[in-house]
């Protein structure tokens, strides 16, 4: 039997996207998954999006916070309920590829790579392409993804019978990074990517992406909070972090020619 792989999606406030999102995930043309959507008390039609998916799919489940909690807990609260023998995640304005699953596994068993991402591309919140890749690098290790969150989130896939359940410290923000921080750290190998583009990233007006302060003041909290760093260590790390998001990483997203 095909692996089965647990998909994770925190929702807050959904309803403008997730419809797309989880069809996203049923064309998949790898088919032995399972998506697990964690409601942090939506105030829209979020749940009644949701429900309107489950009655007819099984493998769609919806759990719920009984007080808002943020993305972290509820990552945490679906990795923990998973039962995938790969644990992937989705947040609930992004897309999928199609081949998207089937392409990750295959390159995951082959390589005997324990963690995998790949390159994704960028849409507006409308859903139209704004012609920009975000290439994966080759190969990620440890020491290099401190500098950087080179991981998008939405492409990464852990292997969870070989690593057990990887879960991230309860931040607010910036905690998928940590979380494939270590999941790197308990591979004892790099995390391989796929350079194809699998998926669509939305970018909004109001993302943490879009304010350079605020992801600076959250970045700081992986170091100081997340990774337990001094403060002498934190504030050096983020003269690291800034030469390499602003001077390495940038080059990592390219522009594409319009078809």
């Amino acid at each position: 039997m095909k692996a089965l792989v647990s998909i994770i999606t925190p929702l807050y406030n959904s309803e403008a996207f997730i419809t797309e999102t989880i069809k996203s995930v049923i064309n998949q043309t790898h088919t032995n998954w399972e998506i697990i959507l964690i409601d942090d008390c939506s105030t829209d039609n979020t749940i009644n999006s949701v429900n309107n998916f489950i009655s007819n799919n099984s493998n769609i489940k919806l759990l719920k916070n009984e007080t808002n909690q943020g993305a972290a807990v509820s990552r945490n609260k679906g990795i923990l309920a998973a039962k995938g023998d790969y644990i992937a995640f989705l947040d609930a304005d992004d897309l999928w590829k199609p081949e998207k699953l089937e392409k990750q596994l295959a390159f995951m068993q082959n390589q005997n790579c324990e963690v995998c991402f790949s390159s994704y591309e960028q849409i507006d919140e409308a859903g139209k392409p704004l012609n920009k890749l975000v290439k994966a690098l080759p190969v990620l290790t440890y020491k290099k993804y401190l500098k950087s969150n080179y991981i998008g989130n939405l492409t990464g896939i852990y292997n969870a019978k070989t690593l057990g359940k990887i879960t991230s410290p309860n931040l607010r923000k910036r905690q998928d990074w940590l979380l494939w921080l270590n999941a790197i750290k308990a591979s004892g190998k790099p995390a391989q990517s796929i350079q194809e583009s699998l998926a669509f990233y939305r970018v909004r007006e109001n993302s943490m992406s879009a304010n350079k302060v605020e992801l600076l003041k959250h970045n700081y909290w992986v170091y100081k909070k997340g990774l337990e760093f001094s403060t002498v260590k934190s504030l050096c790390y983020m003269l690291t972090f800034l030469w390499e998001h602003f001077f390495v990483k940038s080059k990592q997203t390219v522009t594409l020619h319009k078809k």
